[in-house]
């Protein structure tokens, strides 16, 4: 529920502040006892995370007022490790697909070829 409301918070906000443009909320995880949310986004550059610190108390608002809660929570901005790590990985494999059949690299040494290995079973 906190996701949507800060989501659609920075959506009408980005339309007036070009630093919130390319910010997209992945994610939102609440502390125990409600008292903080750390809101995960797609990216977060210097200028954005600035933004998003300036705009804090509005966001905080959205959620007092479109969220039944005793309080609201404190907001907390970070980029999603997992945005990051899955680049990564895409990075990894675009690699390993540019290799032809056959090409060895760094860190493949001593592996053998999908060809010559026994398969269980067969």
């Amino acid at each position: 529920m906190l996701r949507e409301v800060v989501a659609e918070a920075l959506e009408r906000l980005a339309d007036t502040e070009d630093r919130l443009r390319l910010v997209t909320v992945t994610g939102v995880q609440t502390t125990a006892d409600l008292s903080r949310a750390k809101v995960y986004m797609s990216s977060l550059d210097s200028d954005a995370a600035e933004a998003l610190e300036e705009l804090r108390g509005e966001l905080q608002r959205a959620i007092g007022t479109q969220v039944r809660m005793k309080r609201t929570p404190l907001l907390e901005f970070a980029a999603d490790p997992a945005v990051a790590h899955g680049m990564r990985v895409e990075e990894i494999l675009h690699r390993v697909r540019s290799r032809g059949p056959g090409e060895t690299g760094p860190g493949s040494e001593g592996l053998p070829d999908a060809s010559q290995t026994d398969t269980p079973g067969a």
